[in-house]
């Protein structure tokens, strides 16, 4: 029988905003243990896009997604929480004050109450129809993520999609790749208005091509190497254009797989919270980060966080029953020193 593992906070989802969980509880003296079914941190940012630039981190006009996780690693080094990587978890039993989680490897933590951070789920790509995909997708000349920029220096690129992905990569790679083109079936993007006007200004410099209003239509070329990408307009007109990889960023198909059967309220694959609290349905456990939904939710990194830490404060009452929290401020209070491993 396993070692049982005892925290007073069991963190599932290892991203960003369940890292900076392990830091706010931490600082109310609270012990964690993170859980992640991926082998290492960082969810989406270290696995999907390392070096994808974020722009909405606070004091960080710029931070490269690895270096946020790097920083936010540092930064909980002083709490030593244990980490369960590479798991599952399969199982929640029990009540506030006193709950168990099990995993698909074994592994029985007993905690006194649950955050979930697992972002949306499970994540994999949303793939176009088109014939033949998976050769090309053998090959690399259809990829759905970036996680070298280096990779694509010289190559021919046609970037297809209208989001934040799709604008924030053409504008990364539009001085590494020897041509871009991006493919959308609106004038409009989705994306926030500062990159838009920013791919806007690149396109009449003549930096990015931006072919508008067309879809993809089909791929050419020979034994899973592409050659062309043929686009059509909304009057079936197509037009072939020059490429060694597509890029298609129509965003990510979730599941959120064993958290959809643990009895909480469920929106649209989302988790329902308490705004001011981030606690569930289930007194104890709470959900923060893009799995949250509430009225007003933004999807942003710097929401997780900050419901890191309303999450933390509402936990500290379950973890020490009729205990005064005398808050402080970091800027007094200082953080422990690093080393001492949690319960």
């Amino acid at each position: 029988m396993s070692e049982i593992i005892t925290a007073d906070v069991a963190i599932i989802g290892a991203g960003p905003v369940g890292l900076f969980a392990v830091f706010e509880c931490g600082m109310l003296k609270l012990s964690s243990v993170l859980i992640d079914a991926l082998t290492e941190v960082g969810g989406q940012c270290a696995a999907l896009y390392p070096e994808k630039p974020i722009y909405d981190i606070p004091a960080h006009p710029a931070i490269e997604a690895a270096a946020l996780i790097e920083n936010l690693e540092r930064q909980i080094e002083p709490f030593a929480a244990l980490r369960l990587l590479g798991r599952v978890v399969t199982e929640i039993s029990g009540a506030a004050g006193d709950f168990v989680v099990a995993t698909d490897q074994g592994d029985t933590v007993r905690a006194k109450t649950i955050v979930i951070a697992a972002g949306a789920g499970a994540f994999g790509p949303n793939r176009p129809p088109l014939e033949n995909l998976p050769r090309f997708e053998a090959t690399g000349s259809v990829q759905y993520y970036v996680r070298r920029r280096e990779a694509f220096r010289g190559k021919r690129v046609v970037i297809a999609g209208g989001g934040d992905s799709a604008v924030d990569w053409a504008i990364a790679l539009k001085d590494i790749a020897a041509s871009l083109a991006v493919v959308h079936r609106r004038p409009k993007f989705r994306a926030a208005p500062e990159m838009a006007a920013q791919l806007a200004q690149a396109a009449e410099r003549g930096e990015v091509e931006l072919v508008i209003p067309y879809q993809l239509h089909a791929l050419h070329g020979d034994s899973g190497a592409l050659r062309t990408v043929e686009v059509a307009d909304l009057d079936g007109k197509t037009r072939h254009l020059d490429a060694d990889i597509l890029l298609p960023f129509f965003g990510l198909a979730t599941d959120l797989g064993p958290v959809a059967t643990w009895g909480l309220d469920l929106v649209q694959h989302h988790v329902l919270v308490t705004p001011s609290t981030c606690e569930t349905n289930t007194r104890g456990i709470f959900a923060i980060g893009d799995v949250a939904n509430y009225p007003g939710k933004l999807k942003l990194i710097l929401q997780g966080f900050a419901e890191a830490a309303m999450a933390a404060h509402a936990i500290h009452p379950i973890v020490y029953p009729g205990e005064a929290l005398h808050f402080e401020y970091s800027t007094a209070k200082g953080v422990p020193v690093s080393g001492v491993p949690a319960a």
